[in-house]
């Protein structure tokens, strides 16, 4: 009798860096889009997509060398990752863990996609803000004009200049 076939998923450790998990699957393209990397930067990238995950069913997965998060880049990543993991790793060994959570009110990280919103007015000094209405998918209503924002609309944000 042969023993049972081990499926793997083999991906090298990190020396330092950060490895992002549980990311919606399909979105990995979109948190490189939000983190600004492009592929020049010099940092080892590793990325796994649409793999199997108890949790989610499917999902992605992100190692980024030599590069750790900021806060306001972690909370960008919850707005098309909502369930995602943040592990900070040095010297080989995971410093830190967070789930990202995408707060319930969202301010000054993305533009209402109503042109004529008085937060897009250019001589008005008011910082965009946003309520969460979904979780999963991301949906957002602009807390000055009530436009809703959808995951689709948040990505398209990113991806200006790519």
């Amino acid at each position: 009798m042969m023993p049972p076939k081990l499926e793997e998923l083999i991906v090298r450790k990190i020396r330092d860096g950060t490895v992002i998990d549980h990311i919606t699957a399909g979105q990995a393209l979109n948190v490189l889009k939000i983190l600004k990397i492009r592929g020049r930067e010099g940092h080892g990238i590793a990325m796994v997509i649409n793999v199997e995950s108890k949790k989610l069913g499917k999902k992605d997965i992100l190692k980024v060398e030599g590069r750790e998060l900021a806060q306001a880049e972690v909370d960008r990543i919850a707005l098309v990752a909502p369930e995602a993991t943040i592990t900070t790793v040095k010297d080989y060994r995971v410093t830190k863990k967070i789930k990202v959570k995408l707060p319930e009110k969202i301010e000054g990280i993305l533009k209402c996609t109503n042109p004529n919103c008085i937060s897009n007015a250019p001589r008005e000094p008011i910082t965009p803000s946003f309520r969460l209405v979904s979780r999963t998918p991301t949906l957002l209503i602009c807390g000055y004009c009530g436009t809703y924002i959808s995951h689709d609309e948040i990505v398209a944000q990113y991806a200006v200049g790519t």
